[in-house]
């Protein structure tokens, strides 16, 4: 059965929860930036949480870092916010330092979606009709998000129908921590990845691809972070996932020894952002009472690479009334 309630308000307008269920999962959806509030796994001792989120919407307006939004227009960073397309010159709000960050101030997930459910198929759609010029990018965007849940599986749909030419790169942006509380860095993590984008002081690729060998980018087999950076720096750079892997396979997963809990996550895109969020510190609590520090969660960010507006050797952000944006995103989390 699909529940819905009424969660909040921003700006003058109803925030909803939409509640899916399995036998084995519950899933709590806003139609705030289609957010995914909380992902609970249901075990044999109880339920755990494995997505970060806020028990108040309140929150989320003011402490949180992209809390499972669906970021866009164009997720990731755009150097200086500047692009050209067409022969125009195009520049978008600066809102992550010196560049762009996942669409700008509002982005897609400060927005509030319209929202229908079908109990069926036991999924929720969410549509947001994108102005041109919103955030600076040119023509209309109609997006779809339809998250539905089958089992232990979370299956997110996102497509963006342009009016004209424009650039789209949405994710989905859930914080994972499987154990429920505490940190992450002893989550053994696999990557279908063997090279990434080195990045300048500001975090925007040079435009080179390196191996991920002998660095602390390194998961093509099970590791933690606690060994691939003992230093504790942090990550938060695109890994080139492998062109010629089996996409039938996950591109990644996530195993706690701690919960017994896996994650497997299967994408169609070229990329990966890996982040662990080493500088967290939210001032108010999270679910279940939860204090997200350093390393309370890690994202796993299917995408087309960061800056791909300026960078044209790489793979394409550009959609067309004929050539529309899609991508569809599989997660799951079940005990192993």
């Amino acid at each position: 059965m699909i529940q819905t309630r009424n969660f909040g308000e921003f700006e003058g307008l109803d925030v909803i929860e939409t509640t899916l269920r399995s036998d084995v999962a519950t899933v709590s959806i806003l139609n705030y930036g289609c957010v995914v509030r909380d992902w609970q796994v249901h075990k044999t001792n109880g339920p755990v949480s494995v997505v970060l989120g806020f028990e108040e919407f309140g929150h989320y307006p003011q402490h949180s870092p992209s809390f499972g939004i669906i970021a866009g227009r164009v997720a990731n960073r755009t150097a200086r916010g500047k692009f050209q397309l067409d022969g125009t010159d195009y520049q978008l709000p600066i809102n992550n330092g010196v560049n762009h960050l996942h669409g700008g101030m509002y982005g897609l997930g400060r927005r509030i979606w319209e929202l229908e459910t079908d109990a069926a198929s036991n999924s929720i759609k969410l549509t947001y009709h994108s102005p041109d010029g919103e955030e600076g990018y040119p023509a209309t965007v109609d997006f779809t998000v339809i998250y539905r849940l089958q089992g232990a599986r979370l299956i997110c749909e996102m497509n963006g129908m342009p009016s004209e030419p424009t650039p789209i790169n949405l994710a989905q942006h859930s914080y994972y921590n499987l154990n429920g509380a505490g940190g992450v860095r002893d989550h053994a993590i696999q990557i279908a990845a063997k090279s990434y984008t080195p990045v300048d002081a500001t975090q925007i690729p040079t435009g080179e691809i390196f191996p991920v060998r002998n660095t602390r980018f390194d998961f093509t087999q099970p590791t933690t972070f606690n060994v691939t950076d003992p230093e504790r720096i942090g990550v938060d750079h695109n890994l080139v996932l492998d062109s010629t892997r089996d996409i039938g396979l996950p591109a990644a997963t996530i195993y706690s020894q701690q919960s017994n809990l896996e994650l497997k996550l299967w994408t169609g895109e070229p990329g990966l952002q890996l982040f662990n969020a080493p500088d967290m510190n939210i001032p108010v609590a999270g679910l279940k009472g939860e204090k997200y520090s350093p390393f309370s969660g890690v994202c796993l960010e299917a995408q087309h690479f960061p800056d791909s507006l300026n960078r044209p050797e790489w793979p394409s952000i550009i959609c067309t009334p004929d050539n529309p944006y899609t991508q569809k995103l599989e997660v799951e989390i079940a005990e192993r």
